[in-house]
């Protein structure tokens, strides 16, 4: 107990401390919503890796995993894979085009104010979905390690993440991931050691222990989704969710260029790809070594079960330590999440919308801060009310809605000449809806007997349903005036970098 004190206590002083540095280093706009574009390739891939590895990742894939076997372990692939969609499609042209929201590009040749409002409002739902992963997380971890009260755990990590990004802004964000990705790549290592170690170095010997206890359905599919349409409704919500979460998006624009925006992907996708494969030892070794009715026991989620396998393997001190590193890790992803949403209102919604663009950039930052405010306040409420779901499925949630409202848009607006506002809105509108209705009447919020949608993701349906409206939404209204143009020069810049910012 006493060491995990102290293990937290440094997590929060070093976070407070980059806080304080980059507090005066933080003034105007670019320097708030993307560092000043002062971050360079590794940097920012080591800031993206701290961001996409979650409390969701660390927690409830391991624990999905060690309750579900193989079908916990489809969102390890999927997460990974999803990286090379944002490398080909997303990254570069998204650095070239925009300022500092994707609404930037989406808007470039659009009727900004419906559009802006419209992704304004998708960054806003994303953000909050992907939020409460984390603070149940938060929660969870803090009370399982210093006994503290749930709802007392949520308050403190609301209010660290809302000192971070009001007196930080996007500086201090990136260095607190860039810390926690150093510190969870650092500590995962350690415990996918530790799990061969006992199993002689061999992973074909854990998965034996695995099967001897747990039977040979353990790896193979069908634990958790017994319909297999449900395993392609969450790869595709997976793989195309994370070319759409404003919070990943955001981050490329904290580069000079688009050569070092395509940087950070490759930085970032070989981290990732080595933390979501050893979440393979984690699971597993969690299963094998702790087991499934210990796990149960203190969390029904199962998002304890990467801290509880580093006591079965090094005792209180591990588990301290890696707890701290969740603990890291869930500020770090929290503090992403809200500056996002604080940008999208502050940018696209109150200097674009209300203001016309003619607010001064000490009023931009002034909103932006207030929005902050708001997030971190919206979060620790819906936080304590989520206390039971697992936390990598709520993140699921996340990227079908991201999937299903931004991407189709997103690709549209920088692909296709005839694309209009009509569409942009329409396809915005029908993808979040879609996404936000299917989850509510399905198995993941219904009683299994009741629920009306059978899949527990939607991907599958309000995927199609976003591009098919933006599609029909377009040929509802005429071609733009001067859309050509328009496009054009959107098509010029986006790959080649003239013009951008």
């Amino acid at each position: 107990m006493n060491s995990a004190f102290i293990l937290f206590g440094i997590i929060v002083l070093i976070t407070l401390a980059i806080t304080y540095w980059a507090s005066r280093r933080t003034r105007t706009t670019s320097e708030f919503y993307a560092a000043g574009r002062s971050l360079t390739g590794w940097q920012n891939g080591l800031a993206i890796s701290g961001d996409y590895m979650s409390a969701a990742s660390f927690l409830g894939i391991s624990g999905m995993i060690a309750l579900s076997g193989y079908d916990g372990f489809m969102y390890s692939v999927g997460w990974l894979v999803a990286y090379l969609t944002v490398l080909l499609i997303v990254a570069e042209p998204l650095r070239n085009s925009g300022k500092y929201t994707m609404a930037d590009v989406v808007s470039f040749r659009l009727s900004p104010a419906p559009v802006r409002s419209m992704a304004a409002l998708s960054t806003l739902v994303i953000s909050t979905f992907y939020m409460i992963a984390q603070m149940v997380g938060a929660g969870g971890l803090i009370h399982l390690l210093l006994g503290l009260d749930y709802t007392m755990a949520i308050l403190i990590i609301g209010v660290l993440m809302v000192l971070y990004v009001v007196f930080g802004g996007m500086l201090a964000t990136t260095w607190v991931q860039i810390v926690k990705a150093v510190l969870l790549m650092g500590g995962t290592i350690v415990i996918s050691f530790l799990v061969l170690m006992n199993f002689h170095f061999s992973v074909g010997e854990m998965f034996q222990a695995v099967v001897d206890k747990y039977g040979p359905s353990y790896l193979e599919p069908g634990l958790r989704f017994k319909n297999p349409i449900d395993q392609i409704s969450l790869g595709l919500a997976l793989v195309l969710g994370t070319a759409g979460l404003p919070h990943i998006l955001i981050r490329f624009y904290t580069v000079p260029t688009a050569k070092e925006a395509r940087k950070s992907v490759v930085w970032a996708t070989v981290i990732i790809g080595a933390f979501y494969l050893m979440t393979t030892f984690l699971g597993f070794g969690a299963a094998a070594l702790v087991g499934k009715n210990e796990i149960l026991k203190l969390d029904k989620g199962g998002n304890m079960a990467a801290p509880l396998l580093a006591q079965h393997l090094g005792g209180d001190f591990l588990m301290a330590f890696i707890a701290a590193v969740a603990f890291a890790t869930i500020l770090a992803v929290v503090a992403g999440l809200t500056i996002a949403a604080s940008s999208a209102f502050a940018h696209d919604f109150y200097s674009n919308v209300i203001r016309r663009g003619q607010a001064m950039e000490s009023e931009q930052v002034r909103v932006a801060r207030y929005t902050s405010l708001v997030v971190g306040v919206a979060a620790i409420a819906l936080g304590i009310l989520a206390r039971n779901w697992n936390v990598a499925y709520m993140v699921a949630l996340a990227f079908a809605v991201a999937a299903s409202a931004n991407v189709p848009v997103l690709i549209f607006s920088l692909f296709w000449k005839r694309f209009n506002t009509a569409g942009a809105v329409t396809g915005m509108a029908v993808g979040l809806i879609s996404s936000l209705v299917l989850v509510s009447i399905s198995p993941a919020v219904m009683d299994a007997k009741s629920a009306i949608f059978p899949l527990q993701n939607p991907g599958v349906v309000s995927i199609p349903l976003g591009f098919l409206a933006a599609w029909l939404g377009t040929y509802l209204q005429p071609a733009e005036k001067d859309s050509d143009r328009r496009f054009a020069e959107l098509f010029v810049r986006s790959q080649t970098g003239i013009g951008a910012e």
